[in-house]
């Protein structure tokens, strides 16, 4: 009975349907077949040998990883980098949601918004040559500024100092996404029934109450849903800004994540095998992170499954 339903509402809907088969193909072909290569995490994989002729090492890659020297500075990396992204990254596009939701002169509205999405729309490689040119020591205009203030003597290559990195990619990756980021709580902000704020405005409320006991609790569950995703992505510290602006050596030691580790460990030194398995521990406990997020977020009535 429940398959003649089913049949009966796919024949229904046929053409919506027919819109989704290329988006399955896409993931299937692309996402899930080659997924058979994470059994070379298991294996001694000699690239001219093949998959088939590899010799099957088990779980050596894996002990060779935890017992590798870096491997507490890489994780360490890892969750700083992630926890910090999160913790400024995350409500970064909330607030501007927010404000921009308070802003009554469309026409200025509309010009923030474009200047706050347009670096989205720029690549990695453009966002950190422009970077590395504000902060060059040769004309860069952060040093010109600092010197100009009396606040330094001399131009301070920051991009070769450890101590200022953390804080160059976040502050960069932040003014790169929080625009495009703010889409979907402005669009969330926008779905809230205006009545509300009417009977809040005639009780007396200001607008921070209005904010904080009628926006902010509309728009919970999705900032629930964009957290569970968050919190599964949290090893997932970065691969492109890091690689492009931590390209002096000094760095290595609080700019290597996981992602640049497999890189370097898989391409350029040919490691596949160590590399496959380095990146499916990240994944195994990616899958758990947001499975234990969807868990406790389910209590609260929103989540994902």
């Amino acid at each position: 009975m429940k398959q003649t339903s089913f049949v009966k509402r796919f024949l229904k809907q046929w053409e919506i349907q027919l819109m989704v088969i290329p988006a399955l193909l896409f993931l299937f072909v692309f996402s899930y077949i080659p997924m058979y290569g994470l059994l070379t995490s298991f294996q001694e994989y000699n690239l001219f040998e093949g998959f088939f002729a590899s010799p099957w090492v088990g779980f050596m890659h894996f002990e060779m990883f935890f017992n590798s020297a870096d491997v507490w500075n890489v994780l360490r990396n890892t969750i700083v980098i992630s926890m910090l992204k999160m913790l400024i990254g995350f409500p970064a596009p909330i607030i501007l949601a927010l404000m921009l939701n308070e802003v009554r002169k469309m026409a200025f509205k509309r010009v923030i918004q474009t200047i706050s999405y347009l670096p989205h729309f720029l690549s990695w490689v453009i966002v950190s040559g422009f970077v590395i040119s504000l902060l060059s020591t040769d004309n860069g205009s952060i040093n010109i500024l600092l010197q100009k203030l009396n606040l330094i003597d001399e131009p301070i290559n920051f991009l070769s100092l450890p101590e200022y990195f953390w804080g160059i990619l976040i502050s960069t990756g932040v003014w790169k996404e929080v625009g495009f980021a703010s889409i979907v709580y402005l669009a969330a902000i926008a779905g809230v029934d205006q009545h509300m704020y009417e009977a809040a405005s005639i009780d007396g409320a200001s607008r921070f109450k209005q904010i904080y006991l009628i926006t902010i609790p509309a728009i919970m569950p999705v900032i629930i849903i964009f957290m569970i995703l968050a919190i599964g992505n949290l090893l997932s510290a970065g691969f492109e800004d890091i690689l492009l602006l931590a390209k002096n050596q000094a760095l290595r030691e609080v700019s290597d994540v996981i992602d640049t580790y497999v890189f370097r460990t898989g391409v350029e030194n040919q490691r596949f095998s160590y590399a496959t398995a380095v990146g499916l521990f990240k994944a195994i406990i990616s899958v758990g992170l947001l499975t234990l997020a969807n868990t406790i977020a389910r209590r609260s009535g929103h989540s994902l499954w």
